[in-house]
């Protein structure tokens, strides 16, 4: 069986590997216990996820499809245990639905939208979900997912009507008709609430034989500021009691719009059970074997637990865009940057998670033109601001002036048909215009970012209290925010042009009330934002540096740890690299959490959370991003730390609960 054209997702389990990482004396009573019913109607739930009858150590297949109606994801299993396989099934499907079964399978709805068909060695399981397409001109859309449903379940527009005299059609009569009914109802609410506020009106009247006395403000000589009071304004009184109600009129659930609602429910049911039915039937009659297309799997390595592959381009112009009007025009040039193969190869490590991304364009021109910035200099400089004791840094070393051809390239191609020798043209006069190599030299294209610290400021704020007749009034209130001591810093081969640029910022008349110089150093400070995040900026130039910081002393070179040696060296070998400790960070943000439930979630993550390192380079004709996030717990693997981070977070949010019990 082939995966479908119009895939956008595929992804493999690597059952082998992950089945042994799994500890299901831990997983088996987690799954029992968030699954658990809480209802006494419900069935009983699954008692042992463990045995489900799914081979767990084969490998799974999962792929999603995407048109302009339909969206389906599709999940492939190996069974190894037909009749527990069937047995769990029976404990999740809706109460008394019956179980279809054709010749090679038995298929069963567990919801409107979900299926799930197997046989003796195979299961499949289907989510999808149904939307009539919409045609931005106002005329009905051809549904291209439709057309192949059988007219029990539905109409699909004849080309014939397409005509501008058009035969009386009662089926499509009765299809406004029904839109008309839909737009009708759906305003009830609206209008039973207006009724109810008219009826409260009427009991009034009848009780005090007058409309409410209109309330009068003191006068007032200065403006107030009042965002939920209009001064002035009629204010109907709370109802004394339950009497100023009209009890005897209660306004039910239209049965006639139910009805309607239940038909259209029906009707959507009938095509998507259509679709699924009919992939269980290509699957099955195959030989269980999926035909996946060169392009999905060239950067997938057999050795990692989860493949994953994602077609963005189709995602952007075909989902998000692909129903907006033509005239927008928003699939052109986001269409030529998306048009690309991304896979990602995921790794469960006993000490780390690892994630491998490649990225390539499928137009090998642009794709070089992408690849090509990533091979720029490299500047041991910016590496000596790197130190083991920050929260994290991010570093640049790419190529700036290849930027220009990869951003030319892309406009050049971008589908702009309307326009297309006009763009070509702009191109070229944009490449005779500007100075790529005077441009490039004024920032190459090396950079860093250190977050230092995370440093806690006390600052005053106003706050907003209200009398009882909802007057506003002012007050001054103090609290504690973490501001980010940190470094910017950028290469640069001249240095004249930074420092005009500064003294330009410090003799201005108008930006001179913030910028002023002190030696070396530049510095901005706006005395009107003392309560801000950021109050004072330095500036200076050193050594083919520009530095940007919130602190003089953070230019300076800090003795370096083996470790963090070890990162500089990275850092002058990959184009893009960095870290995050977010163990320290979550010490900076501790003053952003306040309930009891947060801080002691707060805790939790302090003792457990890891490091956050990447880095990326052009490899393998594909721009290639490694991440690892080292763990720091005593789990017997990366997968399982995960499960005991949520397990523990979990039982903190129970253990918050108010118990039921008086």
């Amino acid at each position: 069986m082939k995966v479908p054209q119009n895939t956008v997702f595929y992804m493999e389990v690597n059952g082998k590997q992950l089945n042994k990482k799994v500890n299901w004396e831990k997983f088996n009573p987690f799954l029992q216990e968030i699954t658990k019913d809480k209802g006494k109607d419900k069935k009983a739930s699954w008692n042992d996820y463990s045995k489900t009858g799914i081979k767990y150590d084969a490998t799974q297949y999962h792929y999603a499809t995407m048109n302009d109606s339909v969206k389906s994801y599709n999940t492939h299993f190996t069974l190894e245990n037909p009749e527990k396989f069937k047995e769990f099934i029976n404990s999740v499907k809706k109460k008394g639905q019956e179980i279809t079964k054709k010749n090679n399978y038995s298929y069963v709805d567990i919801d409107n939208d979900v299926f799930v068909a197997w046989n003796e060695s195979r299961a499949v399981l289907s989510l999808i979900s149904y939307e009539k397409p919409y045609k931005w001109d106002d005329d009905y859309a051809v549904d291209s997912a439709v057309a192949v449903v059988d007219s029990a379940a539905a109409v699909a527009v004849d080309s014939v009507y397409a005509e501008e005299v058009k035969p009386f059609d009662y089926k499509e009569e009765i299809q406004y008709l029904k839109d008309d009914i839909k737009y009708l109802k759906e305003s009830i609410k609206d209008n039973n609430a207006e009724i109810l506020k008219l009826q409260k009106d009427i009991k009034y009247l009848e009780k005090h034989h007058q409309y409410p006395e209109e309330k009068k403000d003191p006068e007032i000589t200065e403006p107030i500021k009042d965002s939920t009071y209009t001064p002035n304004a009629e204010v109907l009184p709370p109802p004394i009691s339950q009497d100023d109600y009209y009890e005897e009129e209660t306004y039910e659930v239209d049965s006639a719009y139910q009805k309607e609602m239940d038909s259209l429910n029906i009707e959507k049911f009938k095509i998507v059970k259509k679709f699924a039915e009919d992939g269980f039937t290509l699957y099955f009659n195959s030989n269980g074997e999926l035909s996946v297309t060169k392009d999905m799997l060239s950067f997938r390595d057999s050795n990692s637990d989860v493949f994953v592959y994602a077609d963005y381009g189709k995602i952007v112009n075909e989902g998000i865009y692909g129903k907006m009007p033509a005239n927008f025009n928003f699939t052109g040039l986001l269409g030529k940057i998306y048009n690309s193969n991304t896979s990602y190869n995921l790794y469960f490590d006993k000490d780390k998670v690892r994630l491998v991304n490649n990225y390539q364009h499928k137009d090998p021109e642009t794709q070089n033109n992408i690849s090509a910035v990533y091979k720029g200099k490299k500047n041991k400089k910016l590496a000596s601001l790197i130190n083991d004791k920050s929260v994290g840094y991010y570093v640049m070393n790419v190529n700036g002036s290849k930027y220009f051809d990869m951003m030319y390239g892309l406009l050049k191609n971008s589908e702009e048909t309307e326009y297309q020798k006009e763009m070509e043209l702009m191109m070229e006069t944009m490449k005779i215009v500007l100075d790529e190599e005077a441009i490039t030299k004024i920032a190459p294209g090396n950079g860093i970012f250190v977050l230092n610290e995370l440093k806690s400021k006390n600052v005053e704020y106003t706050d907003y209290d209200y009398d009882d007749d909802y007057n506003e009034k002012e007050v001054k209130k103090t609290k504690d925010v973490m501001v980010p001591d940190f470094t910017f810093a950028f290469a640069t081969e001249n240095e004249n042009y930074w420092k005009r640029v500064f003294n330009v910022l410090t003799s201005n008349k108008a930006f001179a009330k913030k910028f002023s110089k002190n030696g070396e150093f530049y510095a901005f400070k706006d005395e009107k934002n003392k309560n801000g995040y950021i109050e004072q900026l330095f500036f200076t130039i050193k050594d083919g540096i520009v530095y940007v910081t919130t602190s003089k002393e953070n230019i300076n070179a800090n003795n370096q740890s083996e470790v963090s040696k070890q990162w500089m060296k990275d850092s002058s070998k990959y184009p893009l690299s960095g870290r995050l400790n977010i163990q320290k960070l979550l010490i900076g943000l501790d003053k952003e959490f306040k309930s009891k439930s947060e801080r002691k979630t707060l805790d939790l993550l302090r003792k457990n959370v890891g490091e956050v390192y990447f880095k990326t380079e052009a490899k393998g004709g594909s721009i290639q991003t490694e991440m690892n996030y080292n763990i720091k717990n005593s789990s017997e693997n990366s997968l399982m730390y995960f499960f005991d981070l949520f397990d523990e977070i979990y039982k903190i949010s129970e253990s918050e609960k108010p118990s039921k019990t008086l």
